[in-house]
Formats: structure tokens, C-alpha cells, sequence
């Protein structure tokens, strides 16, 4: 039986364990999943998922949701193929990306999604956008994005040179991002943008890309 992925293309946790299927080369179905008509909200769904969240991954009797752990587990399980993106034959360089992985989930992702929710889904939602809240927390990327300048001063991703899941976990946001008025809080920063353009390139996160168009529809 191979692995079932249950989510949407245009969800950046569906689209973050998607680059990272890819990365690994390894075949997936994905299962697409009516947010808007509450599927999710059903029983079948939340078997699967208690949070009613996407993305769920099935892998035979094994069913696993939260996206950061859906892809450890698949670096971890297809350590033979494709990148290695947790590096665990290396102590040293696992830790760093331990630690990128962490700044990521804690400080990356909590200043930027409230930027794409104001952004993007408001206004879906027939919301007006508030700018106060994307005020605030572009101030808090920003200081991110300095301490990324910095960091990639020195390395050409952010657990060393190579690339890892903490850099392929900052690929779904930042591509959103970039389809906003404040691009230039990475063009601006010419370390953190040549990041930017080495992630984006990848075939993976190319592929993932091409299925991303919930902003045009907006």
C-alpha cells in the first residue's frame, strides 16, 4: 500500500510535507480534502485527524498528522533516498538543523502567517484586512529576517552548506510572501534572498509551486 496524503495543494502544511515527498522521490496519492464544505469537520476525518486539520498522512496501518512530523518521519523512513535533509549520520550538522527547525516553528512561522491570513484569507472571507496586526507582525519577521541576513553571511543555507528541512520548511509561507507588497523585506536583504532564490529553484518546491495559485484566485 503506498502513502496516502490527505490535504490541498494550495495548504502551505500540505505543500511543505508535499516538497519534501518530492525531495525523498517517493510516490504519494494525494487525497484531496473539501475544507470548505467541512469535510474535515466529519468523523471519517477526524478519525484520522482529531483537530480536523490538514495534511494527514497514511502509511499502511501508520496515520500521522502535524506536518513538521510528517516529514521527519519521512526523511527519517526514505534515509536511503533522494536528499538527506535531517543529516543523521552527521551528529553536528542533525543538531544545526535541530535548532533551524526550531527557530522556524517558533519565531519564522508565527510572525508570517498572520501576515498571509490578513492578506490572502480575509478578505475570502469578506473580512477587511487588518493592517495593524500585518504592521506588527512584519515587524517580528523582520527581525527574523535579519538574524537570517547574518546566519547566511556565513553558510549558504541555514544549518550549514547543504540543504536541509529547515530550510525546505520555510519554502511554503515565503512563496505566499513573495506575492505580497513586502517582497523586498527578502529582495532587500541580498543573503536572505539568494536563500530564497536557491529554495525556490528546486525541482520539488517548483513542482509543489505549480499547484499554489490560491492567490490568483483570490
Amino acid at each position: 500500500m503506498g502513502l496516502k496524503l490527505y490535504g490541498l495543494p494550495m495548504s502551505t502544511n500540505t505543500t511543505r510535507v508535499m516538497a519534501c515527498l518530492h525531495e525523498k522521490g517517493v510516490d504519494f496519492e494525494l487525497v484531496p480534502v473539501d475544507l470548505f464544505g467541512g469535510e474535515n469537520r466529519q468523523p471519517s476525518f477526524l478519525a484520522k485527524n482529531p483537530l480536523g486539520r490538514i495534511p494527514v498522512l497514511e502509511d499502511g496501518d501508520l496515520t500521522l498528522f502535524e506536518s513538521r512530523a510528517i516529514t521527519a518521519y519521512v526523511d527519517e523512513k526514505f534515509k536511503e533516498t533522494g536528499t538527506d535533509l535531517l543529516r543523521l549520520q552527521n551528529p553536528k550538522e542533525a543538531a544545526l538543523v535541530k535548532v533551524w527547525l526550531e527557530v522556524e516553528s517558533h519565531h519564522f512561522d508565527p510572525a508570517i502567517t498572520p501576515i498571509m491570513f490578513e492578506h490572502f484569507v480575509a478578505p475570502i472571507l469578506g473580512k477587511t484586512p487588518d493592517q495593524a496586526a500585518i504592521d506588527a507582525s512584519l515587524e517580528k519577521l523582520g527581525k527574523v529576517f535579519d538574524v537570517y541576513e547574518s546566519k547566511l553571511s556565513c553558510t549558504k543555507y541555514l544549518a550549514g552548506d547543504f540543504f536541509s528541512l529547515a530550510d525546505l520548511h520555510h519554502h511554503a509561507c515565503t512563496h505566499y510572501f513573495m506575492k505580497t507588497p513586502w517582497a523586498s523585506f527578502v529582495n532587500d536583504r541580498p543573503n536572505v534572498k539568494a536563500w530564497w532564490e536557491g529554495i525556490s529553484s528546486r525541482p520539488a518546491s517548483m513542482k509543489v509551486a505549480e499547484g499554489m495559485t490560491f492567490v490568483d484566485k483570490k
